[in-house]
């Protein structure tokens, strides 16, 4: 017998359908969000890390995990006219992400889209004055980083080496891009100054030496060797492929590279005179503008340039007094300062980053457990001697993001020497610096399954803010370390520690006071003499530098400021009811603020603020 629904029961099953219904396009609209959002960030990942071959070995091990050929990958060569190429890419990558509802992501997704949103926001807003961009930097441009990068290009097998050769003989192509594009910034009234210039044309010269590639001591035949060494100890290469290599290498080196350096010095020769003296960006026209946005992409601080200065100001106050008043409660330590003595106890590099690595532990969180059980390894090395009047104290070489066990830290002689010196800047690079916050976050990343997205965005501010925190805090090791055999270390590590902070935040100021305030050198060196520095050959030389590097001092310092006021706004959301504050420095509480720092960087502060608030 056929039975028909009741009124009733119609009601329920349409009231039913339609929940099913509301329910099941919820669900794919979420599910289709997310599936459009990977593609998106997949695609956007994919075209920033093969924009630049040498930068793709970099940061990928296994192209083949990407669908990636490297060989087919070739050095960006500028085209004549391209520059806001940069600008109109990024507006058209903003354009379509903003096709994808940030509301239908899950929260993972949600959290990358609204960090790439701000990061596009950022760097299109600096990439809107590109003439005022310098990849020739004396300090950090091409002409002194390409020896270092390919000088540790790594190669494990003859596809490397091929890559590696390739790469050599498109340099001329690259260089001459390069002119094209300083041509057009001289056109512009932008070229660097002659001062500026004559120290980039030495560098071709010097980095390039003809003479030490004829005689076979350059470095980089050194290290090409080296490498080709260890390929044949693991049976990869013959005897007869080691030196057909080598050949070729020298033909590369002393017939194509030096050449393209000898051709981009002379096209600079030819350039000198047609910028400015040395200055800042305050001295061009919109140059105060495409200050503020180069702070705010170098640093990740959203603070306006006003409010940036008052937060360096009362540090440096606070520092000035404090050290000055240490210094009166220590008569003694003038004379400390001035011999610069040796306190702590004797020990190699590797003793000294094995005893930074056994002291986080309960301040900072382990590294979590990887897909493999390869342990985190560590090598230290010191530049090659012709490099170091180009390379920074010390660098760490960030390894691949899908093979991170093995990790290299060069360090430079000639700014090392001193025992302190050298504790700090291993824990500026190692532990828990740049190498245990690299690894830590990748681990995190690859544990929670989050897009490698972040690896192609830059964070400057908080990469080295967290490393100049870490440093900063390294003193109180330092002391621990030193103070039983030497009693006095106590109050000169802290004078120590004092004058870094003060010179760094002073510096910082300057940068602002250059680049923003347009102050001269001789505004510069009132400034400073008031604060007791008159040496006038290095007070030149430091306005040199930050005029030819804006926003570097800040990205350290104003990041390590930045990081502070975090851990203020932590110890707020973090108090025990009844309590103004958490335990500023408690034990746990340290734990769980590095926690979140690890876990939520690299970021801008702005978006690490508001997802501390959400915690």
């Amino acid at each position: 017998m056929k039975h028909s629904l009741s009124s009733r029961q119609c009601t329920f099953v349409l009231i039913l359908f339609t929940a099913l219904s509301v329910l099941t396009l919820h669900w794919y609209s979420r599910t289709h969000q997310d599936s459009k959002f990977c593609a998106f960030a997949q695609t956007f990942f994919l075209d920033e890390v093969q924009a630049n071959p040498i930068h793709f070995h970099y940061t990928i091990d296994n192209p083949s995990t990407y669908g990636v050929d490297e060989s087919s990958l070739t050095l960006p060569v500028y085209q004549p006219g391209s520059a806001a190429n940069e600008a109109y890419a990024l507006s058209l990558a903003r354009e379509d992400l903003s096709a994808i509802d940030p509301d239908a992501l899950n929260e993972e997704n949600r959290r990358l889209y609204e960090l790439l949103d701000s990061y596009l926001a950022v760097a299109a807003s600096a990439s809107a004055y590109p003439y005022f961009s310098e990849p020739l930097s004396p300090s950090s441009g091409v002409p002194s980083e390409l020896p270092i990068l390919l000088s540790e290009y790594r190669m494990d097998d003859k596809a490397d080496i091929e890559n590696y050769l390739s790469i050599l003989a498109q340099i001329p192509a690259y260089f001459d891009g390069l002119l094209v594009f300083e041509q057009e910034k001289a056109d512009a009234g932008l070229f660097m100054s002659d001062l500026t210039a004559d120290r980039v044309i030495r560098q071709c010269s010097e980095l390039l030496d003809v003479s030490s590639l004829e005689d076979g001591s350059h470095f980089l035949e050194i290290t090409f060797s080296d490498r080709l060494r260890q390929l044949a100890e693991k049976e990869i290469l013959t005897p007869a492929e080691i030196d057909s290599y080598v050949a070729e290498h020298n033909r590369l080196l002393t017939t194509v590279v030096a050449p393209a350096y000898d051709r981009l010095a002379d096209g600079l020769t030819v350039l000198k005179g047609s910028g400015k003296a040395t200055c800042g960006l305050a001295g061009q026209e919109n140059g105060r503008d495409y200050y503020s946005a180069l702070v705010r992409l170098r640093t990740g601080s959203y603070r306006d340039i006003d409010e940036i200065k008052r937060l360096l100001a009362r540090d440096l106050r606070f520092n000035y007094e404090s050290l000055f008043a240490l210094l009166a409660a220590n008569p003694s330590l003038k004379d400390m300062i001035a011999e610069n003595p040796s306190l702590l106890p004797e020990m190699t590099p590797e003793e000294i980053l094995a005893d930074l690595q056994s002291e986080i532990g309960e301040e900072y969180p382990p590294i979590p457990a990887g897909r493999n059980s390869a342990p985190i390894r560590s090598t230290i090395k010191y530049v090659d001697a012709s490099l170091e009047a180009y390379s920074a104290p010390a660098f760490y070489m960030t390894p691949p993001i899908d093979n991170i066990c093995d990790n290299l830290i060069c360090l430079n002689a000639k700014d090392t020497q001193n025992d302190l010196a050298l504790f700090t800047t291993l824990a500026h690079e190692g532990y828990p610096g740049h190498l245990y916050q690299t690894v830590y976050s990748k681990r995190y990343q690859e544990q929670e399954n989050i897009l490698p997205l972040g690896n192609v965005l830059y964070y400057g501010g908080f990469v080295e803010g967290w490393a100049m925190y870490v440093e900063l805090a390294s003193f109180d090791r330092a002391i621990t370390l030193a103070k039983e055999a030497h009693p006095e270390a106590c109050a000169y590590y802290q004078v120590c520690r004092l004058d870094r902070q003060f010179r760094l935040g002073l510096y910082s100021l300057l940068d602002i006071a250059i680049h923003y305030d347009n102050a001269s050198f001789e505004d510069v060196q009132k400034l400073c003499y008031c604060l007791g520095i008159n040496d006038s050959a290095s007070l030149a030389a430091l306005y040199q530098y930050i005029a030819e590097e804006p926003c570097n001092y800040l990205k350290y310092y104003l990041g390590y400021l930045e990081i502070l006021e975090l851990k203020k706004q932590a110890a707020v959301l973090w108090a025990e009811p009844g309590q103004v504050t958490a335990a500023y420095n408690d034990t746990e509480f340290l734990y769980r603020f590095h926690s979140f720092l690890l876990q939520n960087g690299p970021a801008d502060y702005r978006t690490l603020a508001r997802r501390l608030a959400a915690e």
